[in-house]
Order: structure tokens, then C-alpha cells, then sequence
């Protein structure tokens, strides 16, 4: 099964949705499941995981309803205030959705130090008794601390978005490739191959603007810890949808079927728990 292990949906409110930017127009619209799935069947992948991209608990009931309409939604990463005194039975109510597999917090925006806030930790660690995951979404000055926040829950099962956005349009790997290399020590924690056509030049990328990231991270996860995701629709500022999955299926061409696989899905599978 090839899964898509990460894209949005919404529909679009300005207000709500600021982040979304003039230069951004070609996503300020509604995207929802019926427009997703013709690029996946086109594309050939099987299902996807929708995750947040609004800060709400109306957000993750959102996308559970799509998810409950659509087959191919395999699963759901949500929202939820890990910082909630009532966390607990809060997470306990949201354990009976067989589609719900995580939470994400967009903690990019958030000051350093967000996320060694004690009462932040406690939050996700709470995550373990129902099986939760939790996705980190962050720029690459954060990855020190997201080090030192998964090294203090070893029993969590993380995954890094987006390889944490490195500066592809200017060509910088360091000290984005050392910070990989230390966050990968942790064997709880795993990397998407997603988001990367938005970190490069939009109207100008090619495929090999890549090639030193994806070798710095492959090397760092291997091939049992990497899950392809695409981004959409966030990725339409920059691509289509089949010429940003064939940057993964290119370079994934100089690996055996079995790695191939495990990227393309079945890591995502047994990451998320997926049906």
C-alpha cells in the first residue's frame, strides 16, 4: 500500500488562514478530499494521513468527519491543548476514533523554549497510554531542542516534518545536516520526506536542489524510519502533485523494492497504526 503521509485540508478563511499569503493564492481556496483523490489515484497511492493545519478542537473533528466519509483517508494527525489539566480524559474521549493516530502542535511559530516547557512535556507524554503520536513541526534553529525534548520521552513515537524546513533555496545544509544526524540517535523518532519543494525556489527548483538533503537524511533515519508525505496543498505553491512525488520516486530509484516500499508506505503504516 503506498500512503501519502501527509497533507491538509480546509476550507478556506482568510482570517483564520493569515498564514496563507498573497504570493500563496493559488491555496487560498477550499481543498477538500474530492480534490484530493484523483491525484492520488492518478499518482498511485492508496490513502493519505490529514493533518492539522489549524489550531483548534474544532480542527480534529474537522478532519475525523472527512475521514469518517472517506475511505481513503486513512488516518488523522490532530489538534488537541497538550497543556490541558483535563488532558487525560480529554485523549480518553478521543481513543474511541479508530482514525485518529496523533496530535501536532505548530510549534514552528512558538518562542524557543516552547517545547522543554514542563507542562508542555507532561502533555505528550500523556500521549503514550492511548497510543497517540505525536508529529513535530519546526525550523531548523529548533532542532537542538527538539533533541532534548524526545530524549526526555524515549517512549513516544515521534515523527519530524518536512525534514524541520531546511534553507534548500540557499542552498545551506549546515548546521541543518549536524542537528539531522543528532536527532536521528533517537530510535523513537522518525523523518518525513515531505514539505521540500516549498523551502526552494518556487518558480525555478530542480530535482537535484535535493539531492543533499535527502542524502543527509536517509543516512541519518535509514530506510525503517522515513515516510513519504507530500504536503498537499501547501506543495501547489511550487508543484503539481505527481512532479513533487516524483522527486521521491527519483531518488528512491537507486534503492531496492523493499526500501522503496517501506518509504512509500509501509513505514507510514505501522507508524500510524493504519487500516
Amino acid at each position: 500500500m503506498t500512503i501519502d503521509a501527509h497533507q491538509h485540508f480546509w476550507i478556506f478563511d482568510p482570517v483564520r488562514d493569515s498564514w496563507i499569503t498573497p504570493e500563496m493564492a493559488v491555496i487560498q481556496r477550499n481543498f477538500l478530499p474530492e480534490d484530493l483523490e484523483p491525484f492520488l489515484r492518478q499518482n498511485g497511492v492508496d490513502g493519505c494521513v490529514a493533518v492539522q493545519a489549524d489550531q483548534s478542537d474544532a480542527e480534529t473533528e474537522f478532519l475525523l468527519h472527512l475521514a469518517e466519509a472517506n475511505d481513503f483517508v486513512k488516518g488523522v494527525v490532530g489538534w488537541i491543548d497538550l497543556c490541558d489539566s483535563n488532558l487525560y480524559n480529554r485523549l480518553e474521549a478521543y481513543s474511541s476514533f479508530e482514525k485518529l493516530k496523533g496530535f501536532r502542535h505548530v510549534v514552528q511559530t512558538e518562542a524557543d523554549g516552547f517545547l522543554l516547557q514542563p507542562d508542555f512535556i507532561k502533555g505528550v507524554g500523556t500521549l503514550i497510554a492511548f497510543d497517540f503520536t505525536y508529529d513535530i513541526l519546526i525550523y531548523p534553529h529548533q532542532l537542538k531542542e527538539a533533541y532534548d525534548f524526545a530524549k526526555q520521552l524515549p517512549k513516544v513515537r515521534f515523527v519530524l516534518d518536512h525534514i524541520a524546513k531546511p534553507y534548500i533555496k540557499k542552498g545551506e545544509v549546515e548546521p541543518w545536516a549536524t542537528d539531522i544526524g543528532r536527532l536521528a540517535e533517537l530510535p523513537n523518532v522518525c523523518c518525513k520526506v515531505s514539505g521540500m519543494v516549498t523551502e526552494a525556489d518556487w518558480k525555478q527548483w530542480e530535482g537535484a536542489d535535493f539531492r543533499p538533503y535527502l542524502d543527509t537524511v536517509f543516512e541519518a533515519f535509514g530506510t525503517d524510519r522515513i515516510m513519504f508525505g507530500s504536503d498537499w496543498p501547501v506543495c501547489l505553491v511550487a508543484s503539481d502533485y505527481g512532479r513533487m512525488k516524483s522527486i521521491a520516486d527519483e531518488y528512491l530509484s537507486a534503492f531496492s523494492p523493499e526500501e522503496r516500499q517501506k518509504v512509500m508506505g509501509d513505514n507510514a503504516t505501522r507508524f500510524y497504526n493504519l487500516d
